[in-house]
């Protein structure tokens, strides 16, 4: 057991059924109980001396179990030889969520060097940074889950791993030191034919006990080999009561998923409330006796088109995954970067970032890409505002432009906000958007406080 484990008051079960009536249930025995007595044969949960193996670690690890090498190559190497080794889903065993569960640590104490690329100048941890580093992690979460019987000893893992979406990041009122290490804990929660839900949490320690920092869910899809092909992935069979609560949750937010996205206002009109509202924003931004275009911004308001802030981004090999496509984690880090800045320069004074809801990958982005990420104050309410952030791919040659995707954040500030009103019929769509993506955020933190 790892040093500081025995203290830890993280729940997360709660968090993962949306019911406060079970928040008993994870207190550090649950993860005393999901921290593997033996290691796993995807590889060490801790390193020799029982102290956490670093991330610097976990990315080295998940290196070899696939067969790749450090270094960039303009023709990646070949793993078509190993498809031949690729399991059939009848033949693949059932796993625990204890298979999965591991921790790791960002050893900022003692590594100076990490400390200037983590460090913001206030002194604490940029969180653009922990999300790259959670997203390698929910990878490797689904590496030690995933298990080849018969596999031949010094075969890679005959898969390739692409994060789908990330479903909700919460904020607690900690805040990361960038002085101090910072731990990374999770499991794989949920399994689907060839798809996993991964849960993951960081902690600090605050006096003397670690501290809940952030937490997230992250959808991640298992593919062949060569990335052509969806692969099955080891069914999940709960070793315990915790984990069948778990594991319903999972199937619970896969359904609410497809709900919301099939209620999507870009795909639906918008409903009798949100109907009545547009019209009270037409008549607020039309003067009297207007049969015209002309649109009158009521004092104290801005318009959405001007609260944008824009950045294009040229991707280098360094930005690269497994699959020698940008790694998600660096569009999460740049994307929230911008909204932070477009949030800052909008209330004039520092945010704080409360939430991140369901970030979706539509498409891979080649590593020598320009990225161009807009972020756009879509919704206001008293000190709450929301901002939209779209990723975009440029063709240099063509200068055509191909969304990839879509992050929502919500941001708090210390006064009350300046109002954002839409224009266009375009940014009224937008804004009915981010007002449900701000109702069920602060929905979200009323049922899991702290």
């Amino acid at each position: 057991m790892g040093p500081g484990l025995r203290n830890v008051k993280l729940c997360v079960v709660p968090f993962l059924l949306g019911a406060r009536s079970c928040r008993s249930l994870l207190k550090a025995r649950t993860l005393r109980k999901m921290t593997p007595k033996n290691s796993s044969s995807n590889g060490r949960n801790s390193t020799a001396d029982g102290q956490y193996a670093t991330m610097t670690e976990i990315k080295k690890k998940m290196l070899k179990s696939f067969g790749l090498e450090p270094g960039f190559t303009t023709e990646p190497k070949s793993r078509e030889d190993l498809l031949k080794y690729q399991p059939k889903f009848e033949d693949l065993p059932a796993r625990s969520m204890q298979d999965s569960f591991c921790s790791a640590i960002i050893p900022l104490s003692t590594n100076a060097v990490l400390q200037d690329k983590y460090i913001n100048f206030r002194g604490f941890a940029r969180v653009g940074r922990l999300l790259e580093d959670m997203d390698i992690f929910a990878a490797w979460c689904c590496n030690r889950h995933l298990k080849v019987p018969n596999l031949p000893e010094g075969v890679p893992l005959p898969y390739s791993l692409v994060t789908v979406l990330v479903d909700r990041i919460d904020f607690t009122s900690v805040s990361p030191q960038g002085t101090q290490d910072i731990r990374l804990s999770g499991h794989v929660s949920w399994v689907g034919t060839s798809s996993m839900e991964v849960v993951v949490w960081l902690e600090q320690i605050v006096n003397e006990e670690y501290q809940k920092i952030t937490r997230a869910l992250f959808l991640m899809a298992a593919r062949n080999a060569t990335n052509t092909a969806a692969a099955p992935v080891n069914p999940i069979q709960p070793a315990n009561e915790e984990e069948k609560l778990i594991l319903a949750g999972g199937t619970d937010r896969k359904k609410q998923r497809q709900v919301l996205i099939a209620q999507s206002v870009f795909k639906v009109e918008p409903n009798a409330e949100e109907q009545s509202l547009i019209y009270k924003l037409y008549k607020r931004t039309t003067p009297d006796e207007q049969t015209g275009p002309r649109r009158l911004l009521p004092p104290n308001c801005i318009w959405m088109h001007d609260s944008s802030q824009m950045s294009t981004i040229p991707s280098f090999p360094e930005h690269r995954n497994q699959n020698n496509t940008v790694f998600g984690g660096f569009l999460m880090r740049s994307a929230l970067e911008i909204s932070w800045a477009t949030a800052f320069l909008y209330l004039k004074a520092r945010p704080t970032l409360e939430h991140i809801s369901d970030i979706s990958f539509q498409k891979p982005v080649s590593v020598n890409s320009f990225i161009k990420m807009t972020a756009y104050v879509v919704y206001t309410q008293e000190n709450y505002l929301q901002i939209m952030t779209v990723a975009e791919v440029l063709d240099a040659y063509t200068g055509n432009h191909v969304t990839t995707n879509t992050f929502h954040y919500t941001f708090s500030a210390p006064d009350v906000v300046t109002e954002v009103l839409p224009r266009s019929y375009h940014e009224t769509m937008w804004y009915i958007h981010g007002r449900r993506k701000f109702i069920a955020s602060r929905s979200q933190a009323s049922k899991n406080p702290g």
